[in-house]
């Protein structure tokens, strides 16, 4: 008798198809299919409406109250930020999750906070650091804006305005920036964005140190309170999910699985026929599924989504990386990693026909939007080192410049490895904590060894500022040129809350900036703020803060 645990495979939800609705042809000679006996009414609640000044206090009033909260922690002086969720108390020095978690009771305000919330994630999702100054910088260039046409500048010239500013000091900024030399670049830049903690840049630095430039980072938690660095077979697949539905971490939109089962076939799967046997089949095995294929789409997409909403599956499909035949050695490739069976069309491997034992196995899986990293189960090692000697067979007896390229790529997907950093810690709280800011320090520094750096303390914005009058002078609008004279005031703001954050007065760090007479403070030991390269920070923040 089957296991009281066990899921039947009539647990198996199959989407909806149109034989089983209800076909009517409504006035207009539309028709609408519905389920039958199905009644339901949908009664939306009332809207509160506001103009003028009105709405624009109760905005700005939202805006200040997120914006205050985010700022407290920003520089190395700032302060944590505590917040109440379900079970321990998080405390938090990231700007984006302290965004996110802010909601207000006023609606009015609440959309007011909700720019700044969108800001921050704009920036998060772009580049993956720098969220708290450029909230800081929106809440600047809203109540500047606002300002502005209550003494009745045109909004519409205002925003072409900083649009047109925003667009020549990005220019600016990247003629500044520099690339990152060794590892005591990648060490600064990462200390800097975990808030001034060298240990943390010690760890990116030998991470990448392991895996090189171009190879992959993760972060998870230890089972001990030490920290420590890892590197695990594994590879990076620039493929996202295909529906969000299959998220499993809303605050971070990401999917993540441990101890994953994985198929890897190059079939596209659209009909429920194709999927229902093998969802039957992972249904008793409890573990997580992904699915790499050419495509999944229709009734199929539809089923998994279900199963995935209704926690009856937990379930992601990845389009398969590549084109053509190269896609299919790149399947080849993460069927050996997982060590699964290929599920290959041209040898009659049908999906619908994929038996457990076909199906490869992953330590753990995170899937973004845009990439999918893989982390191997540690039994596969042997068969990954022959294939990768393999492809070095192959690569030192080709004459293709093209051949030796994509080969070459796949060696270092395969043999680079990924680093893993276990953060350990005392506490739920504290760990959450040190998780956040390491992954901060990550994209930071990996943009920056993408893109460049910058001086950092916000004294990079401070200068560029001096640039203003120059775009200023080229607009012949006067309310355009009003929008520049805003962002000129708002670039300051970041290095001025910097500085008062650390008692310090921020008006007079910003003129000693300006003049170049100031390069280190230092309290307590801690420096607050630097100009020139003692503190660097990534371009990709700096210009993605401009730009949000």
């Amino acid at each position: 008798m089957a296991s009281a645990n066990a899921l039947s495979s009539a647990s198996i939800l199959r989407s909806p198809n149109r034989q089983s609705l209800t076909r009517r042809v409504n006035q207009n000679g539309r028709v609408n299919y519905r389920q039958p006996n199905s009644r339901f009414a949908v009664k939306a609640s009332a809207k509160e409406i506001a103009f003028d000044q009105s709405s624009r206090a109760a905005i700005q009033a939202g805006i200040d109250k997120l914006a205050d909260a985010v700022g407290l922690t920003l520089g190395p002086r700032g302060r944590n930020v505590v917040l109440d969720e379900f079970g321990s108390p998080k405390v938090v020095n990231d700007g984006v999750t302290i965004a996110r978690a802010i909601e207000l009771p006023d609606a009015m305000e609440n959309a007011g906070a909700a720019l700044i919330r969108e800001v921050a994630s704009k920036t998060n999702d772009s580049a993956g650091d720098g969220t708290t100054t450029a909230s800081v910088l929106a809440r600047e260039i809203i109540k500047l804006g606002l300002l502005s046409v209550t003494s009745g500048a045109n909004p519409v010239s205002l925003k072409r305005g900083i649009d047109k500013t925003v667009q020549g000091l990005v220019e600016e900024l990247e003629k500044k920036a520099r690339p990152v030399k060794g590892g005591d670049d990648i060490k600064a830049v990462a200390s800097i964005s975990a808030g001034n903690d060298e240990l943390i840049g010690q760890m990116i630095a030998e991470a990448i140190d392991k895996v090189g430039p171009d190879g992959v980072l993760s972060i998870e938690s230890s089972s001990s309170f030490e920290t420590t660095v890892e590197v695990e077979e594994g590879m990076e697949i620039d493929r996202g999910y295909i529906s969000p539905q299959f998220v499993t971490n809303p605050e971070k939109l990401i999917v993540e699985f441990e101890n994953a089962r994985v198929l890897v076939t190059d079939q596209k799967i659209s009909a429920i026929k194709d999927i229902i046997p093998l969802l039957e089949k992972t249904t008793q095995l409890r573990a997580p599924l992904l699915i790499i294929a050419e495509d999944v789409t229709g009734e199929a997409l539809a089923t998994l989504v279900v199963n995935k909403l209704r926690g009856i599956l937990n379930v992601a499909a990845i389009k398969a990386p590549g084109f053509g035949e190269r896609r299919k050695a790149l399947l080849q490739d993460i069927a050996i990693l997982t060590g699964a069976e290929f599920q290959a069309s041209d040898l009659g491997l049908l999906v619908e026909s994929t038996s457990v034992e076909q199906l490869g196995l992953a330590r753990k899986v995170t899937i973004s939007k845009d990439s999918t990293t893989i982390i191997a189960d540690a039994a596969t090692k042997d068969e990954l080192q022959a294939r990768i000697a393999q492809l070095k067979k192959e690569l030192s007896e080709t004459d293709s410049v093209y051949d030796t390229e994509k080969l070459a790529e796949r060696i270092a997907k395969l043999s680079g490895g990924v680093a893993v950093i276990k953060v350990g810690a005392a506490t739920e709280t504290e760990l959450e904590d040190r998780k956040l800011r390491i992954e901060d320090a990550k994209n930071a520094t990996f943009a920056a060894i993408e893109e460049g750096i910058v001086p950092g303390g916000g004294t990079a914005l401070v200068h560029l500022s001096t640039h203003v009058p120059a775009i200023k002078n080229r607009l012949e609008d006067a309310d355009e040129r009003l929008g520049a004279d805003i962002v000129q005031k708002a670039l300051v703001a970041p290095a001025a809350l910097i500085a008062q954050n650390a008692g310090i007065e921020g008006e007079v760090v910003v003129e000693k900036i300006k003049n170049g007479e100031w390069e280190v403070i230092r309290l307590r030991r801690r420096t607050v703020l630097c100009s020139k390269w003692k503190e660097q920070k990534s371009l990709r923040p700096s210009r993605g803060r401009i730009l949000d």
